[in-house]
């Protein structure tokens, strides 16, 4: 039984497709681990969800933010955005089991024996995979609890941009959020940026991107091994320390890629994509 993990898929279905007959998936047999952002600005979400549902337990899937603001549109909490591409799964006959289904997936997942952590974004700099678990925990309480429409509701925005232990409330559930769907860049003191979206490189003077901060180069927050992440697609598909970029952009017309998860994390597959929307200007 081979583990692979794949990056954003954000509703290209055909790559999905692709890329698990080139690397000769079986289900039942293998496990595929997801980045998050199943969802979203593709034009087939729905058969990527009812994929990655009907694989049960061979499949483990993050939250992504696109995954988050499908969930929102359908609770009423937010309308769609100009460019949302989901409107098959709102209009789907199984609907409601698909997005119950998306609902209780996590924000975070740690397998202890490969010493692997999956997540969409990040870890925020300084925060232990034990707290990371821990702060995780509280957005899936309310995702799945009679609170889940006001959190939906309040999730949007950029405010507070820096931890601090002390926060409560949606501010706090917004951060915690934010850092593990939207983070990409931060500042030496932690305080996060998320309008900045290029490659590193590009961004405003005194922007460093998370793995690169010193607490998180300096704290023991993988427990010695690797954390797999997506979200970032203008970021080059491979090691970064301890974290392992995995979004190929595929949705721009760059690649979906699977990383296998044995040995020293070199095999990489990819299939190239087809833009399946534009980048906006």
């Amino acid at each position: 039984m081979a583990i692979y993990a794949i990056g954003d898929v954000q509703g290209c279905y055909h790559s999905l497709k692709a890329l698990l007959g080139k690397i000769n998936f079986k289900p039942g047999r293998d496990t595929l681990w997801f980045t998050g952002d199943l969802v979203n600005r593709g034009s087939h979400s729905l058969e990527v969800l009812r994929l990655v549902a009907d694989l049960d337990e061979h499949a483990v899937t993050v939250l992504g933010n696109h995954d988050l603001h499908l969930l929102a549109v359908a609770s009423g909490a937010r309308k769609p955005s100009r460019n949302d591409t989901f409107t098959d799964v709102l209009d789907a006959a199984d609907s409601a089991e698909l997005l119950a289904w998306l609902q209780q997936r996590p924000l975070i997942h740690h397998d202890v024996g490969k010493r692997l952590t999956l997540v969409h974004a990040g870890i925020y700099p300084g925060w232990s995979l034990t707290q990371a678990k821990t702060l995780a925990a509280e957005v899936s309480s309310c995702l799945t609890g009679d609170g889940a429409k006001d959190f939906f509701t309040n999730m949007y925005g950029n405010q507070p941009a820096a931890w601090d232990p002390g926060l409560i409330g949606w501010d706090r559930l917004r951060f915690i959020t934010n850092s593990f769907t939207r983070m990409r860049y931060c500042d030496r003191q932690g305080i996060l940026n998320l309008d900045e979206k290029g490659a590193p490189g590009t961004q405003a003077p005194g922007l460093v991107p998370w793995f690169e901060h010193p607490r998180t180069l300096s704290h023991n927050s993988f427990k010695g091994g690797h954390l797999l992440f997506g979200h970032w697609a203008t970021l080059p598909v491979g090691h970064f320390g301890p974290a392992i970029s995995l979004d190929g952009g595929c949705l721009w017309g760059g690649s979906l890629t699977a990383l296998k998860c044995e040995g020293d994390l070199s095999s990489f597959t990819s299939v190239a994509c087809p833009i399946a929307q534009a980048p906006a200007r």
